[in-house]
């Protein structure tokens, strides 16, 4: 049985992480013939928000959270929940913690964002003067979009010459991402990687659309509640980052939090700042979950956060060049009872069928033969997962050696 948090409101680091992981939902792993929609959808109400990243060098990257948490998952569940029309539509994309999936319920906390967006507040600034310059082009977009239905950027581009590099959008591209931001439109579906979209009111749930308007005030409260309840225990700052407030009104609204008895205040071991959790906090009293986790996972995504909770220095290096990287190109932490206790870089060779493990880095001190043992198992279910035959350890360091011939005892 949980420990209740003790009347002097003080937790040790190491309670203060099986809050963590408690709160994060790393203790509802499931058997994959056992996992259903109501799964993918309980454990993202949990979450609050699923980070999408277009980086696909194992899997685009908000599939990975519902494997670290569940196994070996169906992904056409959380395709589903996404992206469906109707009744099955759980979640809708928008800007939550960067571009996110987020439960449908929380659509409502998200309308100060867009009509901040709608002014040109809290967007690019790229995209904020093209909203000042452009509202006819966006009238257009937003006619066609009404006229035609679901559409991507591409069957409306105009453009003849080739697209450059990053911010070298089409007009169409840049009125559709303008509208998307103020809540004009939203996204229907993808296809490919390409974002579809349409009206609201043909997408989200009526109810979801028709709810009474909240004040902005009340809409961040709510979102640094759910941040609370999702992160376990956190300072200020982690729980403002967990989905982009800023800071002056998300001090606020934690102190009018704290005031209503919301939340409460706690000291955790080593943390120079204050933290909070929601009330009547229960303590596990054991942590046994292990997990490779996505570089965008909520767990870790704040990096001081991370090397606060877990003593760990993470740093995503895809966009390092290759002779100054010191752990990887696509690095993916190990969880492994309570503490991150090793790195890998790992890369999806769909073309050969196999998964391969280009480097593993074991964190002091080190991965014992149990440790070692989970972590191969991880492996070969992730291969499982992503349909792909092999796992090919690369790694020609002593813990590559260690992990192969775990791998073959499997």
């Amino acid at each position: 049985m949980p420990a209740e948090l003790p009347t002097q409101q003080q937790l040790s680091i190491k309670q203060a992480r099986r809050v963590a992981l408690a709160a994060q939902g790393f203790s509802g792993r499931q058997p994959a013939a056992t996992i259903t929609s109501r799964h993918v959808t309980q454990l993202i109400e949990r979450l609050g928000v699923v980070q999408i990243d277009s980086v696909n060098a194992l899997v685009r990257s908000h599939y990975l959270p519902l494997f670290s948490r569940l196994g070996n998952y169906p992904q056409k569940l959380l395709d589903q929940a996404a992206w469906s029309q109707g009744r099955q539509r759980k979640l809708f994309e928008y800007w939550g913690h960067e571009a996110s999936l987020l439960p449908v319920a929380l659509y409502p906390l998200m309308r100060w964002r867009m009509k901040r967006a709608a002014q040109g507040e809290g967007i690019y600034q790229q995209m904020a003067k093209f909203g000042r310059e452009r509202q006819s082009t966006i009238a257009n977009v937003l006619q066609a979009v009404r006229d035609q239905g679901a559409l991507g950027a591409g069957s409306l581009n105009t453009r003849q010459e080739r697209a450059g590099p990053w911010w070298d959008w089409s007009d169409e591209k840049h009125a559709l991402e303008w509208l998307f931001a103020a809540g004009e439109v939203t996204v229907a579906g993808r296809r490919g990687f390409e974002r579809l979209y349409d009206l609201p009111e043909r997408v989200l749930p009526s109810a979801i659309i028709d709810h009474p308007e909240l004040s902005e005030a009340e809409a961040q409260r709510g979102l640094l509640l759910r941040a609370v309840g999702a992160l376990g225990v956190a300072v200020e700052k982690d729980i403002r980052d967990y989905f982009r407030q800023d800071p002056v009104p998300a001090k606020t609204g934690i102190a009018e939090l704290l005031e209503e008895g919301a939340i409460e205040r706690v000291q955790v071991q080593g943390w120079k700042q204050p933290a909070y959790v929601l009330p009547e906090l229960k303590i596990p009293r054991k942590m046994a979950a292990s997990a490779l986790l996505s570089p965008f996972d909520s767990l870790i995504w704040e990096r001081a956060r991370t090397e606060r909770l877990f003593d760990f220095h993470y740093r995503l290096e895809i966009y390092t060049p290759a002779h100054k990287r010191v752990y990887g190109y696509y690095v993916l932490p190990f969880l492994h009872h309570e503490r991150i206790a090793a790195r890998v870089d790992l890369r999806a060779e769909r073309a050969a069928g196999r998964l391969a493990v280009h480097a593993v880095h074991e964190e002091e001190p080190g991965l014992d033969d149990e440790g070692m043992q989970a972590l191969a198992q991880h492996l070969r279910t992730l291969a499982d997962w992503l349909g792909l035959p092999e796992v090919l350890i690369n790694c020609q360091r002593a813990s590559g050696a260690r992990l192969r011939a775990q791998m073959h005892s499997l």
